[in-house]
Parts: structure tokens; sequence; C-alpha cells
């Protein structure tokens, strides 16, 4: 599978990748926290298949987040990345949490910002709804993002994700089956989760449920930043943009600092 990458210099701390949402990267861009980052790590933006200048695909399966995390550790070693940070946003942070559970000791960190934790979620099904019979509702702000991202096909990518996520939630085993398989508590690598206090797509007791698991694990230190003013997207949101960064900038200092646990046996 094809991705284009935005990429900085290299720098001698290390590497971030940044894995965008479901909409792509341009609809909550992380160019202002990359910029501050880049004169000491080297910063990656890969797009999934399906999204910005990527091979487009025709459907999205619902497993794709699995898929994605395949090939985004392809990326990485075609890159030839050593331990790098992953900063996940929505279905991002969930594909990067797939990657600590997939393969342990590859990477050094995980940012994991606006994190779903569970398959159903009830309170955003007239989103998704909404989303597939009139994407043009979005506005002219948001339309003109995605078309930056994805040119005339933005209806079709919106449309496809919001499908996928219905269907997720409609083949859920239970209203409390998570992405993760019930192991998410087995990630072993320090985890910096970040979430907006008024994300209208996190069900209620879903982030309760998610930092209790992380911060219960046997190993792998867990910070927890919830920003009160803050929504879906609280890196590219102006009231919670400089929090974030300063938060993420000194988590990753961190991180980089700190030897790559090894995988448990």
């Amino acid at each position: 599978m094809l991705t284009r990458v935005r990429e900085s210099a290299a720098a001698a701390a290390g590497s971030i990748v940044f894995l965008h949402s479901g909409w792509g990267y341009e609809i909550y861009p992380f160019d202002r926290i990359a910029l501050a980052l880049a004169p000491r790590f080297r910063i990656i933006a890969p797009d999934r298949s399906g999204y910005g200048e990527s091979a487009p695909i025709d459907s999205l399966p619902a497993d794709f987040h699995q898929r994605a995390a395949v090939e985004t550790v392809a990326v990485l070693d075609a890159l030839t990345l050593r331990s790098p940070i992953l900063w996940g946003h929505s279905d991002g942070a969930i594909i990067a949490l797939l990657i600590a559970l997939a393969s342990p000791g590859r990477i050094a960190g995980l940012i994991v910002e606006a994190t779903h934790f569970w398959k159903q979620k009830p309170a955003s099904r007239a989103f998704f709804d909404a989303a597939i019979a009139n994407p043009d509702a979005l506005g002219g702000g948001a339309i003109a993002a995605l078309e930056r991202d994805h040119g005339a096909r933005w209806r079709e990518v919106i449309g496809m994700h919001a499908r996928t996520w219905r269907r997720i939630g409609d083949e859920a085993a239970s209203a409390t089956d998570d992405f993760y398989g019930g192991r998410l508590g087995d990630v072993a690598v320090p985890v910096l989760v970040v979430h907006g206090a008024r994300d209208p797509r996190t069900e209620p007791g879903e982030l309760a449920a998610l930092t209790d698991t992380l911060r219960h694990r046997s190993s792998g230190r867990t910070d927890v930043l919830v920003l009160p003013d803050g929504g879906h997207s609280p890196h590219s949101e102006r009231q919670t943009a400089d929090a974030v960064a300063a938060a993420g900038a000194a988590f990753c200092d961190a991180a980089a600092a700190t030897p790559t646990p090894e995988p448990r046996q």
C-alpha cells in the first residue's frame, strides 16, 4: 500500500509519527505542533491508504484499524525508523495502540488523542447518518480542508468512513466490546492520553474505562491530560492547542530519553 509522507529534516532526539483521524490529515492538522517539535525530532505524517494522495480505495472494511496498523509498521520499516513515538488522533489513536500491542518493543511511546475504546457509539449514530445523507452540511471551512486532502472524492471518503463505523457498532459483541480484544492493559510503553472533555464522539463512561485500564497496567507509565474546553481535536483547537503542545513536547522528550522496553516473553 502506498502512502504519502510529510517529513521534516532528521534530528537527533528521535522520530515522531503522526497518525491522522478518519477524515484525513487536513481537517485536524498537526502542523503547529510539528513545527514546534521539528528542531528536535524527525517528523513523519503518512496518509493511510484511501486518504489524501495515497491510493484510493473502494471500501473501508470493518477491520480497517488492524489493517492500517500493519500498513503503518511497513512504513516505519521502509523509513528505517527505530523506536519512534506515535501520536495518533481518533482512528489514528486506535491504530497506534494496536501497533503497541502487536509489535512490543517497536516504539518508544504513545500519545493517544480523542481515543476510542468501545466499538459501539450510540450517541454518534445520528452524526454518522448525517455524514452519509448530507456531507455538504459540514460547512465551508471543513469542506475546504477535506477538498485539500481528498479533492473531488471527499464526499466518498466521509460517507465510506461513516458507513464503516455504523457497521463496527452493529457487529460489536456487546456495549463494552473494545477495539483491543480486552488486551489494552498489555501495552508496555509510556502513554500520554489527551482528551477534550467536550468531545462529542466519546460515550458516557468511555474515557474513564480507557484511562482506568491504562493506569492499571503492570508496566508503562500513563499520563492523562483532560482539557475542560477541548472538543474532538485538542491539538488543533485554539483554546487547547498550547496546552497540548507543551504536554506533548515534555512527553516526547522524556520518552526519547528512555530505553524502549524489551518485548514480553
